[in-house]
């Protein structure tokens, strides 16, 4: 199922959420400039490698030293805010920029521009930092801003839970149907959720990369539980009173 629109209200224009599809948009049309080996190592430099970063702090990685180079820490955590960034793929970018649209401009317009921005990074390294905990051992860049983006969800299930959400639905036919979104992102979190425990236990990610599970997790509960700290400019028209 894929969110096509809310029917929240809002007030004002979301211009952090353009300026960082903006930005995502850049940089991967950056990225595409790339030949493949130049791709590789841009990616393995400003991506976010578990393994490197564990390395940089002093931690014991048997067996994959010779695939990690340690660097200061300060320098190590650099690819916690660049990995936000970049993007695996054409579909990866979109989706994470269709979502980021549909749910951060009311986040956005409920926390105010800055607010929002401070949200959407705190979110972001939440999700960076319990992503590479799932496996510091991971030799494989994690990049997108699917971490950050699943704050913003986690924000707007707590803000907006009787919202609704247009959804299509491709099920033999496309239709369309209107969800509480405490169903579309309760959903969501709960196959995040399910969808991590199966590749931590097959390790899956370790093997082959695939889809960052942890940061989507992370995020999502670093969104409900940091949402609660910021106050609301439009406090008065939140569906959730």
């Amino acid at each position: 199922m894929i969110p096509l629109k809310d029917d929240t209200p809002r007030f004002s224009t979301p211009l952090i959420t353009l300026f960082l599809i903006a930005a995502n948009v850049l940089v991967y049309l950056f990225e595409v400039s790339l030949n493949p080996r130049q791709e590789v190592d841009f990616l393995r430099t400003f991506g976010l490698v578990p393994a490197h970063i564990a390395a940089s702090f002093g931690a014991s990685l048997p067996h994959i030293h010779a695939h990690t180079h340690a660097i200061s820490p300060s320098l190590a955590l650099i690819p916690v805010l660049t990995s936000m960034f970049l993007h695996g793929g054409w579909w990866h970018i979109i989706m994470n920029m269709w979502f980021l649209w549909v749910f951060g401009r009311s986040v956005e317009d409920t926390l105010g521009h800055f607010p929002y921005l401070v949200f959407y990074f705190g979110c972001g390294i939440v999700a960076a930092l319990v992503q590479v905990f799932s496996d510091l051992s991971s030799t494989v860049p994690t990049v997108g801003a699917s971490g950050a983006i699943a704050g913003i969800m986690g924000g707007y299930f707590i803000l907006y839970p009787r919202a609704r959400v247009l959804m299509l639905v491709p099920f033999l036919f496309i239709f369309f149907l209107w969800l509480p979104a405490w169903a579309v992102l309760g959903y969501w979190f709960i196959l995040q959720f399910l969808s991590g425990v199966g590749t931590t236990l097959l390790a899956a990610e370790r093997a082959s990369g695939g889809i960052a599970f942890w940061a989507h997790v992370g995020g999502f509960m670093a969104g409900m539980s940091l949402i609660r700290l910021f106050p609301s400019r439009t406090r008065r028209y939140r569906y959730g009173n």
